[in-house]
């Protein structure tokens, strides 16, 4: 069982393999499966793109259905995952508070998504994990469809095409630069990991540095 897992995951991680194989229909059904569904958190996302665009630059896929395909599917698996959390939200605004479960926390990230939620929607694009995530959360905090359907949709655009059209002008003006795929693939999930890299360091910084507080008066405790 164990060697079966690890032959799926080295299969699933073989970013060249997998696009020679599977091709334009395997590019997208893999994007639309990270963006909709919460077990695509482990899909290679942003990699998958970029490489993508590489191989197009060289012939191997055709650019001109690949980007516009890719971004749909974008958009369509976040529309999936606003919807799930949609629906799975409208029965927690149902429930009772518990010691689990306070009603005001679904509100407070409800008033949360619509002062930030478009901001939020776009930036998650280029996280991996989170962007599987948000949508359902956007959904669950009821954000106006409208609005997130907006955001949504310039968020697809910009990481979709966008990260394919950079890869296809990486391979046009890079030769040979499929032979080092491996390299641009390592570039490309350290920049990924990068913004929540440095979120942490500063949340921790300012941990750090916070004064302790201390009572202004004698204490009252013996």
């Amino acid at each position: 069982m164990f060697e079966l897992i690890r032959t799926l995951l080295h299969n699933l991680y073989d970013i060249q393999g997998l696009i020679q194989w599977g091709g334009t229909l395997l590019v997208c059904a893999i994007v639309f499966v990270e963006t909709g569904l919460f077990l695509g958190f482990f899909l290679p996302g942003d990699s998958l793109l970029v490489t993508a665009g590489v191989f197009s630059a060289a012939g191997i896929l055709k650019i001109g259905s690949l980007a516009p395909l890719v971004t749909l599917c974008a958009i369509a698996g976040d529309q999936l995952g606003y919807w799930i959390g949609r629906r799975a939200g409208e029965t927690l605004y149902r429930r009772q508070d518990s010691v689990f479960f306070k009603r005001s926390h679904l509100e407070r990230a409800h008033n949360f998504y619509e002062k930030y939620g478009g901001k939020t929607v776009i930036l998650a694009r280029f996280m991996p994990i989170v962007r599987t995530f948000c949508p359902p959360v956007a959904g669950a905090a009821q954000m106006r469809y409208a609005r997130y359907f907006a955001f949504d949709v310039l968020g697809g655009c910009c990481w979709g095409a966008g990260l394919v059209l950079a890869g296809y002008f990486l391979g046009s003006v890079v030769p040979n630069i499929g032979q080092r795929i491996h390299w641009v693939i390592a570039v490309v999930v350290i920049l990924s990991f990068l913004p929540a890299l440095i979120g942490a360091l500063r949340a921790r910084s300012r941990r750090i540095s916070k004064p302790e507080a201390f009572p202004l008066g004698p204490s009252t405790q013996e």
